[in-house]
């Protein structure tokens, strides 16, 4: 009996050697696939032990191998909420700087959470740095997907932009403030307090971001929380509010005075319409809140060399950049909100603890009951 296709015989030598032969290729080809896997599968360890060591690294000649580090990897990956307008100076100047090429994905702190845990879950890493709210990085925190890092140099930075784990630094806050169109609102009708919002004259003008649980938790424990409940109860059930989904539109509604007063826009965004030329004004409403937006480094950043030098850079040339944009940076040093307001800055820690409470009685009370 021959084999079909060596012509030897099955029980020769050489059809012996030729089956020993197929099976020992069989074993090593099998050996091959078993290792890739296996690398495979560590990549995600590979890349948080080179995160972790980029990191820990001190040396005197930190700065020198961080900068070849990123340029030997070439790129890296930003998951960002902020809008495409605010961040493309920023990594235009990084790639000017480093010769380093950034990918933003943009969408909102909710989905970046979502993302990054579903991709982690999945074995998935392709993020480097996360650019967003306070409380969705605490929530990656807490998924231990951020990398901890010391931010350069701390002394000079808010106290209110550290965090005590250090695996996210704050970069810039956003203050809550009531943008109103100037055309539409007169300066002497302006509310000093939200409870003067009950006010019949209010009918029909008063609008809201869909998303500002955090900033309604702030105001609410400030007010104490049954006062505070009613009053807003009261305000929607006598005067309506029109709810719009993100800060940008609401605040372009108040620009074409579809929305005369709106109670969550973020002063750096009214400050860029006014300065447009824009009708648009605002004015704080105590408790005026604070909202610290950061960065972290994924801790299994596939760019982690990149990924560290990007975040310092936020931290220092970019903080000027940021000021800019009309937003109020984590330098101790910055100029705070005009006019003397006093700022309550959230705890993003505990708003994400109190998140389901306030997201319920925001859709309960404000997106409920607009209109």
């Amino acid at each position: 009996m021959r084999c079909a296709s060596c012509r030897h015989p099955v029980g020769s030598p050489s059809g012996a050697r030729w089956r020993w032969n197929l099976r020992g290729a069989a074993m090593t080809f099998g050996k091959a696939l078993i290792a890739l896997a296996s690398l495979l599968a560590l990549g995600g360890s590979v890349s948080a032990q080179s995160s972790a060591e980029v990191a820990a690294y001190a040396g005197a000649d930190r700065a020198e191998r961080l900068v070849a580090g990123a340029k030997r990897e070439g790129t890296l990956t930003v998951y960002t909420s902020a809008a495409v307008a605010d961040m493309a100076p920023v990594t235009a100047a990084f790639e000017k700087k480093y010769g380093v090429s950034v990918k933003v994905w943009r969408a909102s702190s909710e989905a970046i959470v979502q993302r990054s845990v579903t991709e982690a879950r999945g074995g998935r890493f392709d993020a480097d740095v996360f650019e967003t709210g306070g409380a969705a990085l605490e929530a990656l925190h807490r998924e231990q997907l951020l990398q901890q890092l010391k931010p350069p140099p701390a002394a000079d930075l808010n106290p209110a932009a550290l965090t005590s784990h250090g695996e996210w630094t704050g970069t810039r806050y956003n203050v809550f403030v009531a943008a109103y169109n100037t055309q539409r609102v007169r300066r002497e009708e302006l509310p000093k307090s939200y409870d003067e919002l009950v006010d019949a004259r209010w009918k029909g003008r008063l609008g809201i971001e869909a998303a500002d649980s955090d900033w309604f938790g702030a105001v609410i424990d400030r007010l104490g929380e049954a006062r505070g409940l009613k009053l807003f109860r009261d305000i929607v059930a006598a005067n309506g509010i029109s709810v719009r989904s993100g800060h940008t539109l609401l605040a372009n509604l108040v620009v074409t005075g579809e929305v005369p007063l709106a109670l969550t826009t973020y002063t750096f965004r009214a400050e860029q319409l006014k300065k447009s030329g824009a009708p648009v004004d605002w004015l704080a409403i105590p408790p005026t809140i604070a909202r610290f937006e950061g960065t972290g480094v994924a801790r299994r950043a596939p760019h982690p060399h990149a990924a560290i030098l990007f975040f310092e850079f936020l931290l220092t040339d970019a903080q000027e950049l940021l000021r800019d944009r009309e937003m109020f940076t984590a330098r101790r040093d910055a100029e705070p909100p005009a006019g003397g307001v006093s700022l309550v800055f959230i705890d993003a820690a505990r708003s994400l603890d109190q998140s389901r409470k306030w997201g319920k009685y925001y859709r309960e009370i404000i997106v409920g009951g607009a209109r």
